[in-house]
């Protein structure tokens, strides 16, 4: 049994990871309806949160089907990052989580997010006043190093655990790879089957597939695997990887109905959520991911992220349900 505080979880749990601009509610609701065990919100400045900023403050908007939820915070100065964290728990999730992880140079190069990497006794002292300072469990999601020449992530996992943090998610790549190359999970296994270690480690990077989810879920011992980018556009990879792993076989992709049924779905949250006009730009992202694959779809995405109106958007859905009625269970055939 998997625990976070006193949050369990039967089985070996599927996280969602907080991406920026992605992870917000409609897209948590359909990874949600698929299979995603644990929801992250986006990262959230403790800077726009102490200043009531209304961007920041937007991003605390949780509701009940995604719990459990974690809020997670991000900042370079400690105050601000503990005032945050008590802001952060007003909100009612059920785990406060601190990014230092993120490699956007904007953010890192301030000594937030995985700049806070060169700094570790600055990392332990700003997690412990966090810690200190709310009552429900701190998760921390990090990265390897700042570089390949300061991956000291088992002392980083040690410094974290003893002041408290009840969960740690590790991307295995470092802060100078960005999103480039093939992430590491070797260091991610080193933490979890260190003598010292005792809280949950969840691995991130790459899982793109069920049989990769498996590989890796055997291979490096982890207890429990974050999903990031293949859940842009592809909630289902949560449902598909469960399925998996209790079978151990593959699903058969999503129906064209089914696609445009949960595009359709996470549209309309979208723009109940952001209203209309932003709602519909914000989902421009995830049209591609949606409908991959088919054949001479090029025109219908252009219509979907070029269409002004909810109406347009929605009539050109109606013509792709249509149009390409029974394409991923011919694909599938074939």
């Amino acid at each position: 049994m998997v625990k976070i505080g006193d949050i369990e979880f039967s089985d070996f749990p599927l996280l969602l990871a907080p991406m920026e601009d992605v992870s917000d509610p409609p897209f948590r609701a359909v990874c949600k309806k698929y299979g995603a065990d644990v929801m992250y919100t986006e990262f959230i400045s403790s800077e726009g949160l102490i200043r009531d900023a209304a961007k920041s403050v937007e991003k605390l908007d949780i509701y009940d089907y995604e719990r459990p939820i974690g809020i997670q915070i991000f900042g370079d100065k400690i105050d601000s990052m503990r005032e945050a964290a008590a802001i952060a728990e007003a909100a009612q999730p059920e785990i406060v989580d601190i990014n230092y992880g993120c490699p956007v140079k904007k953010v890192a190069c301030k000594g937030a997010g995985a700049g806070i990497l060169l700094d570790l006794p600055k990392m332990q002292e700003m997690t412990r006043e966090i810690v200190n300072r709310v009552q429900l469990p701190v998760t921390v999601k990090t990265r390897l190093g700042w570089d390949e020449k300061t991956i000291k992530i088992v002392e980083v996992a040690q410094r974290l655990q003893s002041v408290g943090i009840q969960a740690l998610t590790i991307h295995g790549r470092t802060r100078k790879q960005m999103y480039k190359g093939e992430a590491d999970w070797n260091p991610i296994a080193e933490v979890k089957n260190h003598p010292d270690i005792h809280i949950p480690i969840f691995g991130n990077g790459d899982i793109d597939s069920p049989e990769k989810a498996l590989e890796y879920r055997q291979r490096y011992g982890v207890d429990g695997i974050m999903i990031g980018r293949a859940a842009i556009g592809y909630p289902w990879i949560f449902r598909e990887i469960k399925h998996y792993f209790k079978t151990g076989e593959k699903l058969s992709p999503p129906t064209l109905e089914e696609r445009v049924q949960t595009a359709r779905e996470h549209l309309e949250f979208s723009v109940r959520w952001k209203g209309e006009r932003k709602g519909i730009y914000e989902m421009r992202r995830h049209y591609t991911n949606y409908f991959r694959g088919i054949s001479h779809f090029k025109p219908y995405r252009q219509r979907l992220v070029e269409s002004p109106s909810y109406a347009e958007v929605s009539d050109t859905l109606d013509e792709v349900a249509e149009k390409f009625a029974g394409y991923y269970e011919a694909a599938a055939v074939g």
